[in-house]
């Protein structure tokens, strides 16, 4: 069964609003310039209008997460996911962000790119981890983002703009954006069409809030105990990387220009702090092969790079073998996938990691039993934890136990209901069930998460004559379906 994709749909138009990202000199780079201009996001009202409060800013995050889901790709690996998810909480915790309430996108692009929408949502693009080295290197990329977020430069922005009484503010915003994903020209034109009188103060802001990025970001990663020197050579990566890009710079660095004197400023700040020895984390080596793979198109090229990878000397010779391992699996040389995957087994017979590496080896075998099992093993050593709940579900559709698949998911989506990808598999598993209504009810949630809140209204009307003589049923569909129009016109009137 399909669930539909809301990419496929008419997004909801919630009106005509980029000051969103701009104000925090972000924009997701996943679109071409065209689509660029598509793409609906939620206006945030009149921009003349005070600060926004705390909870104003969470509310327009959600709005913003909604209408960008709709429209772009990100990718469904609960894995990953899990990983940047406990990498960026953690950091928060050492960061000076108050409100703490976090949603984490993973964008499926090469590019190298994060940002920060205020409200608490951070967007990555799996591409990024093809360019930090180490675990490092990426958490200064996202303690820059939170940063962002704790220091409020989004709603600080807003109130510059309102003392300096700019007017005509969405011309002025549309040129910024130009600049920041176009280049020099063609923005700074756009501008001086509008209120090029404005644009030096503008811009002198917003490299105020990328300079103090940078110093509370580093100060973050010092307090989570990762090597500050770190930012200096992600910076140096970038740099690298727009020298091959051509013309055409990274996505992140359109926004966060990166020159040798901002290089130097970090290495200049780790300096200040103590040095000492820092060792990388594994599992950031394993997820970077992951992406490494999901970037891979063919399945033997694949095989033969990560062989190559285990025959030289590495940093992280387990990790190449991890990606030796899933690339194997992936192409059904399982005789082989599994005799390298027992020594990373051997090693490390709690890692999680691992234990879903085999319970795939076991289902591309068709030892259904067998991986259930596993899984359901280690969930109870490491309760609700989301990708082994993620990959056990499917282990039991797979072993043709939908109803068991479907109480653990209903379950895993009343811990995690902002997760669409819990909705979607859910819907499939209500459907493999028998539990027609369950999958009306399961897509709504999945499309109310993408912003498509009318196909989420259809679902829930497809399942009212089939509950007709279920009151209690009926009484909370029809709440559900009053919750979404009053969502949807809240979001319209923003």
């Amino acid at each position: 069964m399909t669930v539909y994709s809301p990419r496929k749909t008419p997004a909801l138009v919630l009106s005509v609003g980029l000051c969103l990202l701009v104000a925090t000199g972000l924009w997701p780079g996943h679109a071409t310039a065209q689509e660029k201009q598509e793409i609906q996001l939620p206006a945030l009202g009149n921009s003349s209008s005070s600060l926004f409060s705390r909870e104003q800013e969470y509310q327009l995050g959600r709005a913003w997460l909604a209408a960008f889901r709709s429209q772009v790709k990100t990718v469904n690996d609960p894995l990953l996911q899990d990983y940047l998810e406990d990498l960026t909480y953690k950091l928060a915790t050492h960061s000076k962000l108050e409100d703490r309430r976090l949603d984490i996108v993973v964008v499926e692009n090469q590019s190298i790119n994060a940002f920060a929408v205020p409200g608490g949502v951070i967007g990555i693009h799996n591409g990024l981890l093809m360019h930090a080295d180490t675990e490092a290197q990426l958490a200064s990329v996202i303690s820059h983002e939170l940063a962002h977020l704790s220091q409020r430069h989004f709603s600080r922005g807003v109130e510059s703009k309102k003392r300096n009484a700019i007017p005509n503010m969405a011309g002025l915003l549309a040129g910024i954006i130009l600049a920041a994903t176009q280049g020099g020209d063609t923005g700074l034109a756009a501008i001086a069409a509008t209120q090029a009188a404005s644009l030096q103060n503008q811009l002198r802001y917003s490299r105020l809030h990328e300079q103090e990025a940078d110093r509370q970001g580093m100060q973050t990663m010092v307090r989570a105990d990762l090597n500050p020197n770190a930012s200096a050579a992600m910076f140096e990566n970038m740099l690298q990387a727009s020298r091959y890009a051509g013309s055409r710079p990274p996505e992140f660095l359109l926004s966060h220009p990166v020159t040798e004197s901002r290089i130097n400023d970090a290495r200049n700040r780790a300096r200040q702090y103590p040095r000492k020895i820092y060792t990388d984390n594994l599992e950031y080596q394993l997820m970077r092969a992951r992406v490494e793979l999901q970037f891979s198109g063919n399945k033997k090229e694949a095989i033969n790079r990560f062989r190559a990878k285990t025959r030289r000397k590495s940093h992280y010779p387990d990790a190449d073998q991890y990606g030796l391992v899933l690339a194997l699996i992936d192409n059904h040389e399982l005789e082989e996938a599994a005799e390298r995957l027992k020594p990373l087994r051997y090693s490390k017979p709690n890692s999680i990691t691992y234990i879903i590496a085999e319970a795939q080896l076991l289902l591309a075998g068709k030892q259904h039993q067998q991986a259930i099992k596993l899984l359901s093993k280690a969930l109870s050593i490491a309760p609700n934890n989301h990708p082994l709940t993620m990959t056990l579900a499917q282990a039991l559709l797979k072993g043709d136990e939908p109803h068991k698949a479907e109480a653990l998911l209903k379950e895993h989506a009343n811990r995690k209901p902002k997760d669409p990808s819990i909705w979607y598999l859910l819907a499939e598993t209500h459907g493999l069930a028998g539990n027609i209504v369950g999958v009306h009810q399961a897509r709504a949630e999945y499309f109310v998460l993408n912003g498509v809140f009318d196909l989420a209204e259809k679902q829930l009307g497809y399942a009212l004559p089939l509950v007709k003589r279920n009151h209690l049923t009926t009484a909370r569909i029809k709440e559900r379906i009053s919750q979404i129009n009053e969502l949807k016109e809240t979001l319209e009137n923003f």
